[in-house]
């Protein structure tokens, strides 16, 4: 093994499906080189709806995926995975491991100026009290609102983006949480960052929104740095993808996630 190894070895993300990808994007902006392998559970999205066992045994198999692929590092670029089985992913793996709770209560709480913060994400996500539970050890002091949005993810991968329909839906799922003068959200699904410009509408632009995936690169980066494990190539890093199931749009949408063409895409099959 060379002197370089493991720090050229690719940092490992995986999702429950292809939101994981602006978590991806959000990396090769911080990190342009390093390698990543992506892993997509395309077959068994959503994660959301599923009880917390069966989110956890959908974990094991997913680390021991990426950990086989000989992973420096794991992001887990889904909040409801990071809402219910982070500990799953640090259990089964040696290497160091990023969720997206913990980076993004924090950036939220550096960011809000009235402590008034806002959270929204899937059934599971908010129904976790993940966020609540991250941000008040952050700022014991700060207040969380927290709203299911379970409509935004078909809404991004339909790509009905700044349809009018997402806009009503938006209004009627946010107009609480205006209400009660929030200053800053956190977007805590990877879909949500794609409907950025909808949730500013509703709150006329005063609002400052937490990119999960924006916040966990700026953490990868710094535990990097600390473990002396960036990948020391002045070359753009490779992209691997793989999926469980490739379905027919998973090119099209991927592509909107990411910002750049996707690529070859290969199947696996997980072992139970």
């Amino acid at each position: 093994m060379s002197a370089d190894q493991p720090r050229t070895n690719p940092i490992g993300v995986f999702d429950s499906g292809i939101g994981g990808l602006t978590v991806v994007h959000a990396l090769t902006k911080r990190l342009p080189n390093e390698n990543i392998v992506y892993f997509g559970d395309t077959a068994r999205v959503p994660y959301g709806p599923k009880s917390p066992q069966v989110i956890r045994e959908y974990t094991a198999q997913d680390t021991a995926f990426l950990t086989g692929n000989n992973v420096k590092f794991i992001v887990v670029a889904c909040n409801t995975v990071s809402s219910v089985a982070l500990d799953i992913v640090t259990k089964h793996s040696h290497v160091p491991v990023v969720g997206m709770i913990a980076p993004a209560a924090v950036a939220a709480v550096a960011a809000s100026r009235n402590k008034r913060i806002g959270i929204i994400g899937t059934a599971a996500t908010i129904a976790s009290g993940a966020y609540e539970h991250a941000v008040h050890r952050a700022d014991p002091s700060a207040l969380l609102l927290a709203k299911a949005c379970p409509l935004f993810v078909p809404l991004v991968e339909e790509g009905m983006l700044e349809h009018h329909a997402t806009e009503l839906i938006a209004r009627e799922y946010l107009f609480p949480l205006k209400g009660h003068k929030i200053d800053t959200l956190i977007l805590g699904c990877t879909h949500y960052p794609l409907l950025r410009k909808a949730i500013e509408k509703v709150f006329d632009d005063s609002i400052t929104l937490i990119d999960t995936g924006e916040a966990a690169a700026v953490e990868v980066e710094r535990m990097l740095e600390e473990r002396d494990l960036k990948n020391p190539s002045t070359m753009r890093g490779n992209i691997q993808f793989f999926v469980s199931d490739e379905t027919p749009k998973f090119a099209e949408i991927g592509e909107r996630f990411l910002g750049q063409t996707l690529g070859k895409v290969r199947t696996v099959r997980l072992a139970d």
